[in-house]
């Protein structure tokens, strides 16, 4: 019996067993990738087209001249800001006292954390820059951190600790006892502003929420909120108006703290 001629076949046939075993292996892990790049484009394919008719682009004039359809939703949406002025100007107060209120605590060495998603994200980015920055005219730059702008931070909180964690986890980083954060949200129930209002009681942080129509969970939650009764889209129009009207008072307060008639005092 020749046993190394045996030795030999069934070591190849072994060989020739693995080597397909991975082909198999190779080929069905190709084919369900396949199936799944397949399913993917299926269900971008059944997404309705919602686009309305006058939109299409079949539907624009040869002259370009506007459509009285779209002049109407235009000068609808104008019409919708009044409510959200109307709103603001009830609580007008509290924005003079949400102003005054930060210029003392930063003017003390406190800090103004800031946060909110999509559109809220750089409403809230925009008040942290008049703060550092200026608003009208010169004066001292303020600490003021807008924590969704920490971008490698909030990709390393979400995948680490999901997406709610992103804004708590940096206030109990970065928030000390006596600051303020301030939260943006025109629906008032996004989870990770929730969790990062209990972060911040636990540390004895003011906490204000700027908010659509109330009430709704985050101006609950926080120590006061400023509820505009509008329109989401025109509420957040007048989140603008609400940070612009709180840095007027904030650089005043400033200005009368450092003794002069003018905002170019500086920081006392």
């Amino acid at each position: 019996m020749n046993i190394k001629g045996t030795v030999t076949l069934r070591t190849t046939a072994a060989s020739a067993a693995q080597a397909t075993a991975k082909t198999t292996a190779a080929t069905t892990a190709d084919a369900a990738a396949t199936a799944q790049t397949t399913a993917q484009a299926t269900a971008l394919s059944a997404v309705a087209d919602t686009l309305p008719a006058r939109w299409a682009p079949g539907s624009v004039d040869s002259n370009h001249t506007a459509d009285p359809n779209h002049t109407a939703e235009v000068t609808k949406h104008l019409d919708n800001v009044l409510p959200a002025l109307d709103s603001l100007r009830s609580q007008s107060g509290l924005l003079s006292e949400w102003g005054t209120v930060l210029a003392r605590r930063l003017l003390s060495g406190q800090r103004l954390l800031a946060a909110g998603n999509g559109g809220s994200a750089a409403e809230a980015q925009h008040l942290t820059a008049e703060l550092v920055g200026r608003f009208d005219e010169e004066r001292a730059p303020f600490s003021a951190i807008s924590l969704h702008a920490e971008s490698s931070a909030v990709t390393a909180l979400a995948n680490d600790y999901g997406y709610e964690e992103v804004f708590a986890r940096q206030v109990r980083a970065h928030g000390r006892s006596g600051d303020v954060l301030i939260l943006l949200s025109t629906s008032g129930r996004s989870p990770n502003l929730l969790k990062a209002v209990r972060s911040a009681k636990e540390r004895g942080i003011t906490t204000w929420a700027l908010t659509g129509s109330g009430p709704n969970p985050l101006a609950e939650a926080c120590d006061q909120a400023i509820t505009i009764d509008a329109l989401s889209a025109n509420a957040q129009e007048g989140h603008l108006i609400a940070i612009h009207a709180v840095c007027r008072a904030f650089d005043a307060e400033v200005a009368r703290r450092a003794g002069s008639n003018s905002f170019g005092g500086g920081q006392p």
